[in-house]
């Protein structure tokens, strides 16, 4: 019907152009009045088409426009907009779902986030502390080797004197603190204490050699390194009962010149070294029949795999040098708390023991040992072991 009227409208319209030129203006008006009836006519075949999608025109819109065409236009593009949110949501739940698995219980969420943020938070702290503490280390270990530098250029011996004079201060003051926790009863772990003696026993023997090649004969190297010990040894103390992460660290640090120094020398003096004959005492303790203590303090090894040969002094100060690598490995170690475990201890051993063991306790610095000693876990473990004996 529509499309029938819109040809006739075209048609007359056509032929108005030259059929109707004498009564020109009559005309007008009833093409006029056609014309508007057939476009009522339009207009109402058009509304019964589209009932279900005509818009009124008291449309409450939130945006007040005022046009149903303008309302149109808006309501599709809303549409897309609509779309990419519920795209978004889609996409949120998904990273959701694969940072929180499914299986959690409902209401974890939250916990589970907040729980994250405090760990991202303090593991920032604490590798701001890391920092802080190693920088401290760097500065007192380098102003260290200064003076060394500047008093031992040409006297190796008298060196090596006062490197193994200090070298060896640190391990007494960890078995120091530690035996002063086992009076509180906030220490059972054996294997720090076998270890750090292990290491004591080692850089004693090392003073020895150094003794016997002549290197203390100097009055003033006898009582710069003395003195040095003992301020050293009470300031290990201080900073292992604050921090042994840090205490260990420095003892990584001074190890670690041990190392380079020894190196240096070795790479410098070798050919003369190969030419002299090897002290008494290290052919002892290198080669001697019970070298239990020489496998304890290496940590990174297993038992029996290092056996030095002594032929001579260059060999001699080889096994220094790797002795105090092993050092190293032992510090960077025990710088993880409660990673340091003696390569003789086997759990297999004392399967059939239970029984007899003691409840093992540990804490990390003076401040976390006295928290832990008013907690009722502590408590229970006294009493257990009191129940026990």
């Amino acid at each position: 019907m529509v499309s029938w009227i819109v040809n006739l409208k075209g048609r007359i319209r056509s032929t108005s152009n030259y059929a109707f030129t004498g009564e020109h203006s009559k005309f007008r008006r009833h093409e006029s009045l056609f014309f508007g009836v057939c476009n009522l006519s339009i207009l109402l075949s058009l509304k019964s088409r589209h009932t279900k999608t005509r818009v009124p025109f008291n449309f409450q819109n939130p945006l007040r426009c005022s046009s149903p065409l303008s309302i149109r236009s808006l309501s599709r593009k809303l549409y897309p907009v609509k779309a990419t949110v519920v795209q978004e949501d889609e996409e949120e739940q998904v990273v959701v779902e694969r940072s929180f698995p499914t299986k959690s219980p409902p209401g974890t969420e939250i916990e589970e986030v907040g729980a994250s943020r405090a760990n991202s938070s303090s593991s920032g702290l604490e590798r701001w502390v890391i920092k802080v503490e190693q920088s401290v280390n760097i500065f007192l270990t380098d102003s260290v080797i200064k003076i060394l530098d500047t008093l031992y250029r040409d006297r190796d011996y008298a060196r090596f004197f006062v490197l193994e004079t200090i070298a060896r201060v640190p391990y007494f003051a960890f078995i120091s603190v530690l035996h002063l926790y086992e009076s509180f009863g906030w220490w059972r772990r054996a294997d720090y204490l076998k270890v750090h003696f292990a290491e004591s026993w080692n850089e004693m023997h090392h003073l020895l050699i150094m003794e016997e090649l002549g290197g203390n004969s100097w009055w003033f190297d006898r009582f710069l390194a003395q003195h040095i010990a003992f301020f050293y040894y009470f300031m290990t103390v201080f900073m292992y009962a604050l921090s042994p992460r840090m205490a260990y660290h420095f003892s990584e640090c001074v190890e670690s010149h041990a190392f380079e120094t020894y190196d240096k020398f070795i790479k410098a003096q070798g050919d003369e070294l190969k030419k002299k004959p090897a002290p008494e005492v290290a052919i002892k303790y290198y080669t001697g029949g019970d070298l239990y203590l020489f496998d304890e303090f290496q940590t990174a090894r297993a038992p029996f795999s290092r056996r030095p040969k002594i032929d001579n002094l260059y060999d001699v100060f080889v096994n220094i040098r790797d002795d105090e690598a092993e050092h190293c490995k032992t510090m960077k170690a025990c710088q993880t708390h409660g990673n340091l475990r003696s390569p003789h201890s086997y759990e297999d051993d004392f399967e059939d023991m239970t029984d007899c063991m003691i409840p093992e306790a540990d804490c990390e610095g003076i401040v976390d040992c006295t928290k832990k000693s008013f907690t009722p876990t502590q408590a229970k473990q006294t009493e257990t072991v009191d129940g026990n004996i």
